[in-house]
């Protein structure tokens, strides 16, 4: 290969650059003659011999002998669809990976086909590069937020995979070390957190908004963006029931602790309660909550699964009974229940993680164990403050992590792992709490 020859390619071109000796670049245009221009040249690569192989947007792999800038052969319509990569491994085979139709298909340094070819399911996504891995291992990168290990020969299995879309709901096992997330992309995950792997992915039709345990682990809760709820049993691996809470967002879902109750809140301002049959599994509809005179935004249910308290969108918190359906007037009497968790981010015991400056809209998430309370906030971080905090700009410790607003936190059952997912970032992310 050339040092001095730089290659680039993309929407209607293909150039072949010189770096002469008194540093300027000299430009050859492409000239694929009787071949059909594609509209983009979408990769390439360098074969040992010096030929310049390139994929593009017809499907069909062109090979540009060292040294010239006209095509000396085409392979025509060697994937159904763009080829997004091109790869020569250590061996000169050279590896092409397509879009529509998801093959990587091995080419001898003939451009003859080896006869070596794999498809990846289509939950993986299309291919969108190729890279040469430990020994004869081959990484993929697909479009949907996988990267794929493995040969030819042999099946790819995910060495990486994750949400493609904003992702907002978070809820952690209530006795055993794994978790669900669920997001835009319609697709829910449930991870192992010791081997930090997903370990499901199923499709549950409706893009999501949040997601919540039942307190035997069994049965989780999805909030969809279209005023629906689902059910599912992880067990079976199905959804068991379907409800419209409303016709809008639902901002947040919860469990009472004793698992008979389930508050679903929307954006159109009212919380809506559910009485489990413990036998069917199925929730019927005890009533609303209204009060709120904004989107509810957060939801906590005391300890004895008798209150309710929710914060919204204008920055109300209020109380409620949730049996009854009442809302509880008198905040002051609220002031010593004991909540069994602590998602509102405004209320006696975490009024303290509002900083200075804030336009209430910072803080997206909260979650405590024990006396740490964590927060997330728009500026991509998770933050740890002493539990309570009820003074104003408490202090705490702030880490970096997340390029996008930290939609939820929570901390795993025992307390000796925090988890945080990002909006726009789609990422995962694992925090160990060191004393």
């Amino acid at each position: 290969m050339d040092d001095n020859v730089i290659v680039t390619c993309g929407k209607n071109h293909l150039f072949f650059w010189n770096l002469e000796a008194t540093g300027t670049l000299t430009k050859k245009v492409a000239i694929f003659e009787k071949h059909d221009k594609p509209k983009y040249v979408l990769c390439f690569a360098f074969a040992f011999n010096g030929d310049v192989v390139t994929g593009d947007s017809n499907g069909n792999i062109l090979v540009w002998p060292r040294g010239t800038f006209k095509v000396a052969q085409c392979i025509a319509n060697a994937h159904d669809g763009g080829i997004f990569s091109l790869c020569v491994l250590k061996d000169g085979t050279l590896l092409s990976g397509g879009g529509k139709d998801r093959r990587i298909v091995a080419w001898d340094m003939a451009y003859q086909r080896t006869g070596l070819e794999a498809e990846l399911r289509e939950t993986v996504g299309p291919v969108r590069t190729l890279s040469q891995g430990k020994g004869s291992m081959i990484l993929v990168g697909t479009t949907r937020n996988c990267i794929m290990q493995g040969t030819l020969d042999l099946n790819f299995s995910p060495l990486v995979q994750g949400h493609t879309d904003e992702l907002w709901g978070l809820a952690v096992h209530p006795h055993q070390l794994q978790f669900v997330t669920c997001g835009f992309d319609s697709h829910l995950y449930l991870w192992d957190v010791l081997s930090r792997t997903a370990v499901r992915c199923m499709d549950v039709g409706e893009q999501s908004q949040c997601v919540t345990y039942h307190p035997n682990g069994d049965l989780i809760a999805i909030g969809t963006t279209k005023g629906k709820w689902l059910l599912m049993d992880m067990v079976e691996q199905k959804v068991i029931m379907e409800e419209n809470a409303g016709s809008e967002i639902i901002s947040c879902i919860e469990f009472s602790p004793d698992g008979r109750l389930l508050a679903v809140a929307s954006h159109d301002n009212a919380i809506y309660v559910y009485q489990g049959d413990e036998a069917s599994h199925r929730y019927s509809r005890l009533g609303r909550c209204q009060g709120h005179t904004s989107f509810v935004t957060h939801l906590d249910w005391s300890e004895d699964s008798t209150f309710l308290q929710s914060n919204s969108g204008d920055h109300e918190l209020l109380f409620w009974n949730g049996a009854q359906l009442r809302q509880v007037p008198d905040a002051s009497s609220m002031r010593d229940t004991r909540w069994a968790t602590q998602h509102c981010t405004l209320s006696f015991r975490s009024s303290g993680v509002w900083p200075d400056g804030a336009d209430g809209t910072d803080v997206n998430t909260c979650d405590a164990h024990g006396d740490i309370l964590a927060s997330g906030d728009d500026f991509g971080k998770v933050n740890l403050f002493h539990y309570p905090a009820a003074q104003p700009k408490s202090p705490c410790y702030s880490y970096p992590g997340h390029s996008s607003h930290v939609t939820c936190v929570r901390f795993l059952h025992d307390g000796a792992r925090l988890i945080s997912v990002g909006g726009k970032d789609t990422a995962v992310m694992q925090w160990s709490i060191v004393s």
